[in-house]
């Protein structure tokens, strides 16, 4: 059956790409917040830059998961990151960045028929919000937010999962809770947009829809039956986080959608608040009495990129820095009390980019600043004596935390449906990268 229903897929999307040019014919007007393009080159070329960027997160995001779990599922784990530029590089052009980025439906949801396969999506046109920059670079910048998103999440269910089952929950999770975030967040006639939600790259969109779909995911499928193992490789894992501090400077740098002083900011934003984040993390583990560790110190790193996130463009320097400290510290201390023998988070997915991300949102709404982005108007952050950012920042938090863990539950549920999720408990034992892959380190 599943033979039958992949061969549909292939020749359906093989046949509507060849025939596009009669089925989806560009319209000559612009569509909606599409305007004519004013084409700055310095612009153009640091977002080709910043594109490969945050690609290279996803495979180094790869190496951060498998040095992290057991040798025999190194592969497994590295494949799911890998796999998912494949199928949402896909999905994006068939119909998820119209989703995102469609005539507004309500303020939820982009209408798909406007881009499918990349209709209307020009190299001679722009987006709105990005007029100096091409169309297509903005839709293909995008896609890679929506490629890394499903991947974080993998790391909550590492060791167990079944990777047929995994491929159509990232398909679902894009569809029915990244699009909708995205599209409420990031499009001018999107619900948050229009509160004055504050998310410079991602920190609702990306890491609290990832942080509570793990959470979900790692309830669902419940405890592996050897809970701890010990990492494959370190070195797997300094790598990975080399390359994920790197191509952040792309996630977040980018997000500027252009080469000027906003980027610059949010490039020394993002670099002190993981320097910051890192030092944090390792202090508070001695102080504790723990070791100082590789692992420590690149747990604690990821998570000040991740706090950063939401506040790289609103923020100073200073706050920037505080930003890291305070993330790393909240986050360390729920991976210390999180009740590891109830839910297996089996990476602390929730921990790190969850509380993360909820932490980054939050301190936007304490420390964001007129004087760093103009965006950011009269209602400045909390440490300026005004609640109101706060306040919004707060209210949008919650029904993230409330719509991102409920939806991921349900595809959860529907997944297990159509297809078992979990592996059997003798190919768990046998590992994922030999009973799914036939593979082996």
């Amino acid at each position: 059956m599943r033979k039958i229903i992949l061969s549909v897929i292939l020749i359906t999307i093989l046949v509507l790409s060849v025939f596009s040019i009669y089925l989806f014919a560009d319209s000559a007007t612009l569509g909606a917040h599409v305007v004519e393009l004013k084409l700055d080159t310095g612009d153009t070329a640091w977002m080709l830059v910043a594109t490969g960027f945050v690609l290279l997160m996803t495979p180094g995001l790869g190496f951060f998961y498998g040095g992290m779990v057991g040798k025999k599922n190194v592969i497994s784990t590295v494949l799911q990151s890998f796999m998912a530029m494949v199928i949402v590089t896909v999905l994006w052009v068939v119909i998820a960045f119209g989703l995102c980025f469609g005539p507004s439906i309500g303020g939820f949801i982009g209408d798909p028929t406007s881009n499918m396969f990349f209709q209307g999506v020009s190299a001679n046109t722009a987006w709105e919000l990005a007029p100096t920059i091409p169309f297509i670079l903005f839709a293909l910048f995008q896609a890679k937010f929506a490629i890394i998103t499903p991947a974080l999440i993998t790391g909550a269910f590492a060791e167990r999962v079944r990777f047929w089952a995994y491929l159509l929950f990232m398909v679902l999770f894009i569809l029915f809770v990244y699009a909708p975030l995205c599209h409420m967040t990031w499009h001018p006639d999107g619900l948050f947009f229009g509160w004055g939600v504050l998310d410079f790259a991602g920190g609702t969109v990306v890491h609290m829809s990832a942080g509570w779909a793990a959470l979900a995911g790692a309830m669902f499928l419940g405890k592996r039956k050897v809970q701890k193992s010990n990492p494959a490789r370190i070195t797997y894992v300094l790598l990975g986080t080399s390359l994920l501090w790197f191509g952040w400077f792309g996630f977040n740098a980018g997000s500027a959608v252009g080469s000027g002083s906003l980027a610059a900011q949010a490039l020394g934003t993002t670099t002190v608040a993981a320097a910051a984040a890192a030092m944090g993390w390792v202090f508070l583990d001695k102080i504790l009495g723990h070791k100082l560790s590789a692992m420590g110190a690149c747990i604690g790193a990821v998570v000040g990129l991740v706090a950063i996130t939401p506040a790289a463009g609103f923020v100073s320097i200073p706050s920037a820095v505080a930003i890291g400290l305070i993330a790393s510290i909240v986050s360390n201390l729920v991976v210390s009390k999180f009740p590891k023998g109830k839910i297996d988070d089996a990476l602390d997915v929730f921990a790190c980019h969850g509380v993360g991300g909820m932490v980054g949102m939050l301190l936007t709404g304490v420390f964001a600043s007129k004087s760093v982005n103009a965006i950011v108007g009269d209602n400045q952050g909390l440490i300026y004596g005004d609640a109101t950012l706060f306040l919004i920042q707060l209210k949008a938090l919650v029904l993230v935390s409330i719509f991102a863990f409920t939806a991921s539950y349900a595809l959860f549920f529907i997944v297990n449906k159509i297809t078992p999720l979990r592996v059997s408990e003798d190919k768990e034992e046998l590992g994922l990268d030999i009973t799914q892959h036939g593979e082996y380190l």
